[in-house]
C-alpha cells in the first residue's frame, strides 16, 4: 500500500492507494497533520512507500523520521526525481511540484493526448503537455478566492466575500458587482486559455482540478475532464514510477 501527501498552500491532503486504487482520502489542517498521519499509519500497516509533495512549508525532517520509524520508503518529489514525460520547462529548478504531478498524472490517464490542465487552487495554473509526452510550461493566475481577497485587502470599502454564483454580469449591489466581476473575468480568462491551444491543437484534451474545481465547472460546456483527484493520481503515478521495477 502507497501514502500520498500532498501538502498545499492551505492543507494537506492525505491518501492511500492500493495499486491504482484510491482507498482513503483526507484533508488535514497543517496543526494536526502528524497527529492525523499517526493515525492512518496505525489504520494501514500495510503501508510500505510513500510519496510527498511540498509546496508550503512542512517539517520535512520529521516527516522523515516518522516514515523511517514506521519503516515506509519516503520519496519526495522535487526537479530532480525521475518522471515519465520530457521536462521542457526552462528553469527546471523553479517549477512547482504540483505541477509536474498534474503532467504524470496527465500522461498516465490520457496517453499520447494534447492535454491542458488547470489547477484551480490558491493560484490558477495552466499547463500543457503535448501527445510527445513534451512538457512545455504553462501560466499562473490569480486564484478564485484570491481575487475576492485582494479586492477587499487593497482598496478601502470593498467588503471580503466568499465565492458565488451570479447570473448577470451587471451586478445591482456592490457585493453583486464583486461576485460578478471575479465570477465572469476568471471564466472568461480560462476560455480564452482554452480556445488558445485549441486554435493550435483541434484535438485537445482539458483537465480542470483543483479545490474550485466544482465551483468553477458549472460555468463551462460539456467535454471538459473535471477531476478532483487529479494531483494524488499523479503523484501515486510517479511513485510508482520510481519504484516498479
Amino acid at each position: 500500500m502507497k501514502l500520498i501527501i500532498d501538502a498545499g498552500n492551505t492543507v494537506v491532503k492525505i491518501a492511500v492507494f492500493e495499486g491504482g486504487s484510491l482507498v482513503l482520502k483526507k484533508s488535514s489542517a497543517y496543526d494536526f497533520f502528524y497527529e492525523d498521519l499517526k493515525k492512518i499509519l496505525f489504520q494501514y500497516p500495510k503501508i510500505n512507500k510513500a510519496i510527498a509533495s511540498l509546496v508550503s512549508e512542512l517539517n520535512k525532517e520529521q516527516l522523515i523520521r516518522l516514515c523511517s520509524e514506521k519503516e515506509v520508503a519516503l520519496l519526495i518529489l522535487s526537479s530532480t526525481t525521475k518522471v515519465p514525460f520530457l521536462n521542457l520547462y526552462a528553469t527546471p529548478s523553479t517549477l512547482g511540484v504540483d505541477r509536474i504531478a498534474l503532467m504524470a498524472a496527465a500522461v498516465n490517464k490520457f496517453e499520447l493526448q494534447n492535454c491542458l490542465v488547470i489547477d484551480a487552487g490558491s493560484c490558477i495554473t495552466y499547463d500543457f503537455i503535448n501527445s510527445k509526452k513534451e512538457y512545455h510550461g504553462g501560466t499562473i493566475s490569480l486564484g478564485l478566492q484570491m481575487r475576492y481577497t485582494s479586492l477587499h485587502e487593497f482598496t478601502a470599502q470593498l467588503p471580503l466575500l466568499l465565492p458565488k454564483r451570479v447570473n448577470s454580469f451587471v451586478g445591482n449591489t456592490t457585493e453583486n458587482a464583486i461576485h460578478a466581476g471575479v465570477c465572469f473575468a476568471l471564466e472568461t480568462e480560462i476560455n480564452g486559455v482554452i480556445q488558445y491551444f485549441s486554435n493550435k491543437y483541434s484535438d485537445l484534451t482539458v483537465i480542470l482540478t483543483g479545490g474550485d474545481a466544482e465551483f468553477l465547472s458549472k460555468r463551462f460546456k460539456n467535454g471538459i475532464f473535471v477531476l478532483p483527484n487529479f494531483l494524488i493520481e499523479g503523484l501515486n503515478h510517479i511513485l510508482d514510477y520510481n519504484t516498479n521495477k
